[in-house]
């Protein structure tokens, strides 16, 4: 099986073009082959296969064999695998996801390589039964959660997967291994949650790390990312346009008011190709 391995800001993913359906032992696969010691390594296998309602469909195995219905950094390395590699004609693109429907894709090329990916994330889900979450509000701000016998709050976004902003006074230290996978299966999060620990800089600047639903601590999580500017601007900490500093570098996110969609824009790296 050909492989390319890529990464969006250290979110690193395994990436398989030319299957034309999600094979039936992806999920074995995933947990195979992103084992870090004795695989190739990965937070996730990502496949890219044919659509019907786009240019290209997106499929995403977490480490742990759980499917994802989106992710930013992943849908950045798509658009930019298949521009790369002689797929695309355009640097305009639709890519189909599993949770968050059609989403629209603009590159910037350099050299004739995709250098940076804007998408359009959509517009973010804000009631609290359908992120989901058991808290019956629209939208779930400032909400209290007790795990661990420490009581954090949250705010409740999906930007086609399910997020849990929480604000703390040093997200580059927390303690991630402690807290992440206490929230991710706490009951109130139905299927499971990525928690976002963000600490806000200033209006246009928080610094974001991220528990990952499936995968653990990551360098970075795109849709986490859009789901705290979002988070941050209802609570009134900071605008709707922000950089987001995660662990493996920035992202720029963008909460429209004119199409209430957020727009996500950030770079996308291949590390090398191979066979297994």
């Amino acid at each position: 099986m050909d492989f390319t391995k890529m990464h969006g800001l250290g979110n690193d993913f395994i990436v398989i073009y030319g299957e034309r359906e999600l094979p039936a032992e992806a999920a074995e696969l995933a947990t195979r082959l992103c084992d870090r010691h004795f695989g190739i390594g990965a937070d996730g296998l990502v496949y890219i296969l044919p659509s019907e309602r786009a240019d290209y469909r997106m499929r995403i195995i977490n480490s742990d064999g759980s499917e994802a219905e989106q992710c930013g950094n992943a849908i950045r390395c798509v658009a930019k695998y298949v521009y790369d590699n002689g797929h695309a004609a355009s640097q305009e693109l639709t890519i189909e996801t599993l949770g968050a429907g059609v989403q629209k894709v603009q590159l910037t090329v350099r050299d004739g390589k995709a250098e940076r990916v804007r998408v359009d994330m959509g517009e973010p889900v804000l009631d609290g039964l359908k992120v989901p979450t058991t808290v019956d509000t629209d939208p779930v701000l400032d909400h209290p959660i007790e795990v661990g016998g420490r009581e954090f709050r949250f705010t409740a976004v999906s930007m086609g997967n399910p997020h849990c902003v929480i604000y703390v006074d040093d997200a580059a230290g927390f303690d991630l291994a402690a807290w992440g996978p206490l929230l991710e299966t706490h009951p109130m999060f139905p299927r499971k949650i990525n928690v976002e620990f963000v600490t806000v800089k200033s209006r246009s600047h928080t610094d974001m790390r991220v528990w990952e639903r499936g995968a653990g601590p990551t360098l970075a999580c795109g849709t986490g990312a859009c789901a705290t500017v979002v988070a941050s601007a209802l609570n009134g900490l900071t605008d709707r346009t922000a950089t987001v500093s995660l662990a493996g570098g920035d992202l720029l996110i963008e909460w429209s008011g004119a199409d209430n969609h957020v727009y996500m824009t950030g770079p996308a790296e291949t590390v090398f190709s191979g066979q297994v």
